[in-house]
């Protein structure tokens, strides 16, 4: 089997001397490409797996590289970048990145969220019949959801956060991607009723509510739905 084929866009030589030597050592191809124009026509290009992109480069930003990619390319995008904002995380993820990386980041966590964008493409390509994460079973054929091999009764809205949560494990979703997809672009911004309904959703599937394992907040941005399983 051909090596996972990394492409690490960023002008910074640190980032460089970061990212090549620890993705190589884990046994993937990495490209380097210094400019957002030179990424966008390897991709368009070379068949790579996975984009790790730094949103601060120096001759195109970030973020309309990433919207550019997404015009011709699914490909999966982790961000890395020292900005702090989370209207900027926001942004990059309604853009379409498939994680965000606080600049500077550890190698464990960097390779786990690579290894999890990674295994999130290839289930939308299976499209799995069901999907389980820490005793929590969803079987979408079935439109049934098991804890610890107990049946979980959730309302049919319940069920449709749970799903659009469970198909993205791994990869933080924003209030308006949730909304949008759950409810309809009319009520992406009602963020109030999604905490209701995540609220609800956890004191039903989380072994204790108070300290989620499965639905992970993340601050100011969206949820997140624990990719436990390996």
């Amino acid at each position: 089997m051909s090596a996972t084929r990394v492409l690490v866009v960023a002008d910074e030589p640190q980032i460089h001397g970061f990212l090549k030597p620890a993705l190589t050592a884990g046994g993937y191809q990495v490209q380097i490409a210094k400019t957002g124009r030179g990424a966008l026509k390897l991709i368009a290009t070379t068949p790579f797996n996975i984009v790790f992109l730094d949103l601060d480069l120096s001759n195109m930003d970030g973020a309309k590289v990433l919207r550019k990619i997404r015009t011709y390319s699914k490909i999966p995008i982790i961000v890395l970048s020292a900005r702090t904002q989370e209207a900027e995380k926001v942004q990059a993820l309604d853009a379409g990145a498939d994680d965000y990386l606080e600049k500077p980041c550890g190698i464990d966590e960097l390779m786990a969220r690579l290894r999890v964008a990674l295994r999130h493409t290839a289930h939308e390509r299976r499209d799995p019949a069901q999907i389980s994460s820490g005793g929590l079973r969803v079987n979408f054929a079935k439109r049934s959801v098991t804890k610890n091999g107990v049946a979980v009764k959730l309302t049919p809205k319940e069920y449709d956060f749970l799903v659009m949560l469970a198909r993205h494990a791994g990869r933080p979703l924003t209030h308006r991607q949730i909304l949008t997809a759950v409810k309809g672009p009319d009520h992406r911004d009602n963020t109030q009723y999604l905490r209701v309904f995540i609220g609800q959703l956890r004191a039903k599937i989380e072994e204790d509510s108070s300290t989620p394992r499965l639905i992970l907040t993340e601050h100011g941005v969206g949820y997140r739905f624990a990719d436990l399983d390996p």
